[in-house]
Parts: structure tokens; sequence; C-alpha cells
């Protein structure tokens, strides 16, 4: 890799960290004060809702997003193609959506959810409008820029929605926040972005990006409705407080992984593919990453997973215990998401979208039979399945994505087998020491100080050229 690539990599991952981690932090924060003041089924009410709106912003994007990050000679054309086709299907959602609302309040035997469909659904037109300035700044790796516009909006939107729950608005607390969140974050876009649309859509553009995109359109589709299933699955066979106790399981689950996974993706994704076409640097920038993030993500899935009941009943109190229980066993399903993440990173580098569709296809058929199976047993027993599928699609992704640049699944598996064994030594001493411990408090405390000097011990003797580069990126 060269030297100017290395320099960009290394600053486009600290500013990405520093964006995602803070903006991460702050609806953490947020999320801990409307836990206290919102019960597990007025967050259930909305997440019901999930599974409709992640779909209609999968439409909009359509991959094309994807397909301006890898095209390096993108022009204006371009660019304005994709933002007038988003503004488009994102008007057409919007219109399903709301005539859909009374269907979907039926399905979940629900009469509020109609009004709340359609104010919800508000935010995928707005959420249209940023879609290209958003892509811009992430292939130039400015996320500096991104970072004065998240931050901002997510502590003024969180802000108002703290204030909503505290006088009694109940989950519509929640809607305000999200709708204030994406205008206020589509004004500061355009105002960092230099890049403002005219009057212009290209066929020759249009069927391009789509040839690229249509394949990634699918698969996003599969993979959002998979992900959304078990919300859906929950809130209709259970109850709206079991989902709100899952959803907020998932959602404690899903920072650390997805922080870690939106920091590595939006860094690595434009630097291979500027170096798609020498394989044997693509391999070793490949193999790097993928040691990286396992190296950060691992110790706190399993560190978060050891210390749930101390954490979620001291944050959000004693009405949450049961979502305990189910983070525990979700972490180590949603530590394997970022290294999924690359691993099908390398296929759209390689423009192997027709591959990435196919996996999408196996693995979603693999995780719904399994989740199928699960049902019948209790919300338990499908968190169970969760890890079972996460770990069975490891497997297939990694197979597949290093057979592109000869790269085999064991020398994958190699190169984590260091930190898992950190990781694993961690949280059974975290296990231990915690027993002695009757005061919560003291558990998480006590608990986190032993797991971080345990791990960067056995990571100094078992993982250290890995240490070393997180060393030095932190010197940085």
């Amino acid at each position: 890799m060269e030297e100017g690539l290395k320099k960009q990599t290394k600053q486009g991952i600290i500013w990405s960290a520093v964006q995602r981690f803070s903006l991460q932090g702050t609806q953490f924060v947020i999320t801990l004060f409307m836990a206290r003041l919102l019960s597990p089924r007025e967050y259930g009410i909305v997440g019901m809702l999930g599974i409709f709106l992640a779909i209609s912003g999968v439409f909009i994007d359509c991959g094309f997003t994807s397909a301006i990050t890898r095209k390096q000679d993108r022009t204006h054309e371009d660019l304005c193609t994709v933002f007038w086709f988003n503004i488009v299907i994102a008007c057409i959602a919007y219109i399903i959506l709301f005539i859909g609302a009374p269907y979907i309040s039926a399905f979940y035997n629900m009469p509020e959810l109609t009004l709340l469909t359609r104010v919800l659904g508000l935010t995928v037109i707005i959420g249209a409008f940023n879609s290209v300035q958003y892509t811009l700044l992430v292939t130039k790796l400015d996320f500096k820029s991104i970072t004065k516009v998240t931050l901002p909006t997510t502590i003024l939107s969180g802000i108002v929605g703290i204030l909503c729950a505290y006088f009694g608005f109940s989950y519509w607390a929640l809607v305000i926040s999200a709708i204030l969140s994406t205008t206020l974050g589509v004004i500061c876009y355009w105002h960092f972005s230099d890049w403002r649309p005219t009057l212009t859509f290209s066929k020759s553009s249009f069927k391009e990006m789509f040839s690229f995109g249509s394949k990634l359109l699918l698969t996003s589709l599969i993979d959002t409705t998979y992900n959304n299933l078990y919300g859906l699955v929950i809130g209709k066979k259970f109850s709206a407080s079991a989902l709100g106790n899952f959803s907020r399981a998932e959602s404690y689950a899903n920072f650390p992984s997805m922080s870690v996974s939106g920091v590595m993706q939006r860094v690595t994704y434009p630097v291979l593919c500027k170096i798609q076409n020498n394989d044997t640097e693509l391999k070793n920038s490949y193999r790097k990453f993928l040691k990286l993030t396992a190296f950060i993500i691992f110790p706190m899935m399993f560190g978060l997973s050891a210390l749930s009941k101390p954490f979620v009943i001291l944050v959000i109190g004693e009405q949450w215990s049961f979502c305990a229980e189910l983070l525990l066993i979700l972490c180590f399903s949603q530590m394997w998401y970022p290294i999924h993440a690359i691993n099908l990173g390398i296929l759209q580098v390689k423009g192997r979208t027709d591959l990435s569709l196919k996996l999408e296809i196996i693995q979603k058929l693999l995780g719904v039979l399994i989740m199928i199976i699960a049902i019948p047993w209790g919300i338990i027993a499908l968190c169970y399945s969760c890890v079972i599928d996460s770990f069975l699609c490891l497997f297939i992704n990694a197979h597949y994505s290093g057979k592109l640049i000869n790269l085999s699944i064991f020398r994958q598996l190699v190169d984590f087998s260091p930190t898992i064994i950190s990781s694993a030594i961690m949280f059974i001493l975290i296990k231990i020491v915690i027993m002695s411990f009757d005061s919560l408090l003291l558990q998480l405390i006590i608990g986190s100080v032993t797991g971080g000097l345990v791990y960067f011990i056995t990571s100094f003797v078992l993982n250290k050229e890995i240490l070393r580069v997180c060393l030095k990126l932190i010197k940085l």
C-alpha cells in the first residue's frame, strides 16, 4: 500500500472512529435516559415498525451509493442521476407506507400504529435528500465533517426526545426525536458538502450503476428483511413488552459491533477499491483489516456478555432485567458482524455482486429455517438461533471471499485464533471475579478493570503484532 494511502487510511480510521463512537456513545447515553422514562412496551410499539422503515430505506439506496464509491471516474451526471432517483423512490415508498398503515395496524392488532406509521414514515422522504452528500464525504474519507454533522444533531434531537418523554409524550418522544434528527442531518450535510444537484438525469449512467447496484439492492433487501424478521416475529407472536426487551438487548449488542463495523467498513471499502486490481496487496490489506477488526470487537463483545446483568440493571433499571438475559446471548451473535461486513466488502470490491446476492439468499434461507425451529421454544431459543446462524454464515462468507483473493478459511481462522483465546480467557476470569461481589456497581467496575488487564496481558503474549498496530493508531 502506498505511503500516501496508508496515511489517509490511518487518518480515516481515526476520524471514522471518533465520529462513530462519539455518535454511538451519545446515542447510548440518550437511550439510557429514554429507557428510564419509557417502558419496554413503549419501545416495542415503535420497534414494530422497524422492518417496514428499514425495507423502505433499502429501496431508496438501491446499491447506488456503493456504485458511486466504487466508480473512480464518477461524474456530476452520475451523482444527479442517483440523487433524483432516490427522491422519487422515497416518495413512492412513503405513499406505500401511508396506504399500508391500517394493514400494519391490523397485523399487530394495535390501532395506534396507523398514525404512527404515517408520521414516522416521513423520515424516509427527508433522509433521501442527503444520501449523495453523505456518500461523497465517505468517499473522500472526510469523517471529520461527518462528525460535525452527526454529533450536534444527535445531541439536540436526543435532548428534545428526553424532554418529550419526561412530559408524558410516551412513544411519540421516540418519533419526534427521529424526525428531528433526520431533518437536522439533511440541513447540515448540505452545509458541509459543496456538491449541489441540477435537473439532470442520465439513462446511460443509470443503467451502468443499476447493473452493479441492482444485485446489491436484492442483497440488502434480503439482509434487511431478515435482520428485522426477529422483531416482526416477536412483536406478533409474543408481546410489545417482549419486543422492547429484545430490541434493547439487540441495540446494546449492536453498539460496539456496529460501531466498529461502521468505522472499518467506511474506511476499508474505499481503500480496498483503490487497490482492487493488485491481488497480492489486496489480500495483505484484507488480512490486516480482519485481524485489527477482530482484535477490537471480540473483547468488547465477550466483556459485555460477561457483565450484561450489572450493566443493564444499573443503567436502565430493574424493569429491564429480562433484557440482560437476552444481551448475554446476543453478544455472541453480533461479534461476527464486522467480520461479515469486511468479507462481503471484498465481493463488492471485486465486482462480484452476483455472488454476494447468491450468498445472501443461501444464508437467509438457512437463518429462517433455524429461526422457525427455535420459535416454539421461546425468545431465549430465538437468541441462541441468532448465534448459530451468525457462526455458520462466517464460514460461508469467509470461504467465498477468500477464494477471490486466494486466502483459505483455515488461514483466516488462524489469524483470529489468538484474539479469540485472549477474549475467552478474559470472559472466564470476569465471571469468576464478579461472583465475589454482591454489589452490581462493584461487579461492573471490577469486572471491567479485570477484563481490560487480562486482555492486554494475554494479547501481549499471544497477539503482540496487532497490539502494536492498535497502539500506533492511538498515538497517531
